[in-house]
């Protein structure tokens, strides 16, 4: 089964070829648009679609040639449905409909949640049921994954997720878009120890997470240096912004496997996805804490946690397997919880 999936959830346009046999990935190409919004300090929505349209048919012709596969061999057309921002999320389904109605394919509607949570299984030898931990730009979730469409979510983000506390606390220190690689570059330079930081919600019960405390515990701090703030300065700063939103992370999953264990004893798992696990400390952090508690840590490749056609492919294949599929009068969402069941979070900013 081979598949060709698109993603234009935000700010970066993907579309792949991914299949059933090794190698999986056929093609994966990815449009970054970081000059486009660099000089807002953050994506620009309408920025960000216009960009997506301008993209997507080169896209789509090159990852077809690089898979050395035409539409007659592809089973599906898959295209992230939602969660994200909804011009993008319409450029790609648009097209994604276009092409499976002109080729009689069927059309797969893809959660971009999902697909970060199944990514680990394109890479690697993971099966039902493990915990993950979704960590984003956007989202900051943690979900037992019991099977393609069946989530159980324990805990999500009552305000920002982590990677908004990484972009926000990178243009308070002045380090630009996108925030995230630019702190972890700065932390390796700096000493955690010298600017104590909190831990949101630390040792309370529960798998909830917030951010935005930690955001303003930020600001405070360079706000006391003032004009004095020198580069060993904001390298101290990323490095205790970073080890606190690591250790933040592992406080609130430790929690989470308490939860797993009791549900699945079998489970052996810890994923870690999204967009954020691309960061090393949080990676080493997750690790220790699954170690701590028998399970084996997994994160797909660096290449494959930020968002990417590959993923969608991915998602869109192990949905189609199951005979699942979409009519093309799918309509795009912005919000699209992974646990329709799961009680909405109360807070400010909450994304599901």
């Amino acid at each position: 089964m081979q598949i060709l999936g698109i993603e234009t959830s935000c700010d970066e346009t993907g579309v792949a070829v991914v299949r059933d046999a090794v190698p999986r990935i056929r093609a994966n190409l990815l449009h970054a648009q970081l000059a486009d919004h660099a000089p807002y300090g953050g994506v620009v929505p309408e920025v960000a679609a216009r960009a997506h349209l301008g993209q997507l048919d080169r896209l789509v012709r090159q990852a077809l040639a690089v898979a050395g596969v035409g539409f007659g061999s592809l089973d599906g057309i898959a295209a992230t449905g939602g969660p994200g921002l909804i011009g993008g999320v319409m450029v790609g389904v648009m097209l994604a409909k276009g092409l499976a109605l002109a080729r009689r394919l069927p059309f797969i509607a893809v959660n971009h949640l999902e697909a970060h949570a199944l990514t680990v299984r394109l890479t690697d030898d993971v099966t039902f049921p493990y915990l993950v931990l979704l960590v984003s730009g956007g989202h900051c979730q943690l979900l037992i994954v019991e099977g393609v469409g069946c989530y159980r979510r324990l805990g999500t983000t009552l305000d920002d997720a982590a990677g908004e506390c990484f972009d926000k606390g990178a243009k308070l220190l002045g380090l630009g878009f996108p925030g995230g690689p630019a702190i972890e570059r700065l932390a390796t330079h700096g000493d955690a120890r010298r600017f104590p930081l909190p831990r949101p919600l630390k040792g309370r019960s529960g798998a909830d997470f917030s951010f935005s405390g930690l955001k303003t515990a930020l600001r405070e701090r360079i706000s006391t240096l003032g004009e004095r703030l020198e580069h060993q300065d904001r390298a101290d700063l990323a490095a205790a912004l970073e080890v606190a939103i690591a250790e933040t992370l592992a406080d609130r999953t430790r929690h989470a496997i308490v939860q797993f264990r009791r549900r699945h004893p079998e489970g052996r798992h810890l994923i870690l996805a999204g967009g954020v696990a691309a960061n090393q400390r949080i990676r080493a952090t997750v690790t220790t804490l699954a170690a701590e508690h028998g399970l084996e840590m997994r994160a797909p490749p660096v290449e494959l946690c930020t968002d990417n056609g590959a993923m969608i492919a991915w998602a869109g294949l192990e949905r189609l397997r199951l005979g699942l599929q979409d009519g093309l009068d799918f309509a795009p969402r912005p919000r699209w919880p992974l646990d329709p069941t799961a009680a909405r979070a109360r807070g400010a900013g909450v994304k599901a």
